[in-house]
């Protein structure tokens, strides 16, 4: 993987960090020189990428973090800031998809998917704010989705809902805390080659229609959201706050 020591001296802390893009970014990061906290519920998984970070030099910890449990967000920013003496960087990157229209949706699926997509990112943004406060300041990447900009009919109706609302969030809480140095943009990806979408690529002739459906005539990976996800983390987006970076393949230029 590509990197640089962008992010040398930095202390991040990454949600969902066990598979996929969090994992990834994990990576990315330590790569960069941060110091890395990363929390998820899958631990085995977890311990494993901690173990690939470690074992090429970089410096990493897992965490046991359920994102809709405000005492885990407690412990992971404790963890950090006992570890390494501050928090710079948080990036809110837990999430699942629930792909069912409307009438479809249960109440329980609701609950669920606004619990893991919305309330998480409240609760790591929340507490991560104090942290960030004391050190003087710092960057929050909300992930959020090309499904909280335009409607798809890919997307479940409540995995989009959840997605707009974590736009709006980041917006709402880089205005609130820009004069405190505390820096808040959301990444928007489009479709990705992760665990969360493996299921649904595989089908031959649904990858081939979505892939008619983006500009740059492929699907994404994990690395080009996570180089993005790098740059607002970054002191190289110091005047970048509140804002939407869409990394889709032109999907929603069209």
């Amino acid at each position: 993987m590509r990197s640089d020591r962008r992010l040398e001296g930095k202390v991040a802390l990454i949600s969902g960090g066990a598979r996929g893009q969090g994992a990834t970014e994990a990576k990315l990061f330590a790569a960069a020189g941060a110091k890395v906290v990363f929390g998820d519920i899958l631990d085995d998984a977890g311990k494993q990428v901690e173990a690939e970070i470690q074992e090429v030099g970089g410096e990493a910890l897992y965490v046991h973090l359920d994102v809709t449990r405000e005492e885990d967000w407690k412990s992971a920013v404790e963890t950090a800031v006992a570890r390494y003496g501050k928090l710079d960087i948080l990036v809110n990157n837990a999430g699942i998809t629930i792909r069912k229209n409307v009438e479809n949706t249960t109440e329980d699926d609701w609950d669920r998917i606004m619990a893991i997509n919305a309330k998480g990112v409240f609760l790591g943004t929340k507490q991560a704010i104090p942290a960030m406060r004391s050190n003087g300041g710092g960057s929050i990447v909300n992930i959020s989705s090309t499904a909280g900009l335009v409607g798809s009919p890919y997307s479940g109706a409540s995995y989009a809902a959840t997605k707009g609302a974590v736009r709006l969030f980041t917006k709402a809480t880089a205005i609130q805390y820009a004069k405190e140095g505390i820096r808040c943009n959301s990444v928007h990806p489009g479709l990705l080659e992760t665990p969360m979408t493996e299921d649904m690529l595989a089908d031959t002739a649904h990858r081939e229609e979505r892939i008619e459906r983006i500009p740059l005539g492929r699907v994404g990976t994990a690395e080009d959201v996570a180089f993005g996800v790098l740059f607002l983390a970054s002191d190289e987006a110091s005047f970048v706050t509140g804002s939407e970076l869409v990394i889709d393949g032109g999907a929603t230029a069209q």
